[in-house]
């Protein structure tokens, strides 16, 4: 016999014993497994009351880009839809604020703010959208914070 073939032969058996055992050390695990006590959840599911909170977006309608006044309405009420999802970011998320000032000779130069949002919203609905008056249009959402802080329990 040659090298070749003993070695081959060797590795044949190796690999043989090796798949075997596997199939040993997963019914014994399912048996480990299922032997265990069932253990409590995890998470309380125990129902919470919803803490719903409604923001409202409003947007001009007159200031709109477009060649009717249907179409004008229209893209005051996505406009204001983005406000309104806006606010509720800022309720959600915070609102990031910078500002500077600036004195020369003891008197004010420049007083200046910017504001800043970022953040994701999901399961946010629309509650209303409707026209204020002739020229403004606003839409109210809203959102139940319960659920919002159990989205962020379970991402972190």
């Amino acid at each position: 016999m040659s090298f070749k073939t003993v070695y081959r032969s060797l590795c044949c058996v190796l690999l043989a014993l090796v798949l075997g055992g596997c199939e040993t050390v997963v019914e014994s695990t399912k048996e480990i497994v299922s032997a265990l006590p069932d253990l409590p959840p995890r998470v309380d599911n125990t129902p919470v009351e919803p803490n719903w909170v409604q923001v409202t977006g409003y947007a001009p309608i007159s200031l709109q880009a477009g060649q009717t006044e249907q179409h004008k309405v229209l893209m005051a009420m996505k406009a204001s839809k983005l406000d309104a999802y806006r606010e509720l970011t800022v309720l959600v998320h915070g609102q990031y604020l910078s500002g500077t000032t600036s004195v020369k000779d003891m008197m004010l130069q420049n007083n200046r703010f910017e504001g800043a949002v970022a953040g994701i919203i999901r399961g946010a609905r629309v509650v209303k959208s409707y026209p204020v008056q002739t020229d403004v249009y606003a839409t109210i959402l809203e959102i139940d914070l319960n659920q919002v802080q159990r989205a962020w329990q379970v991402s972190n």
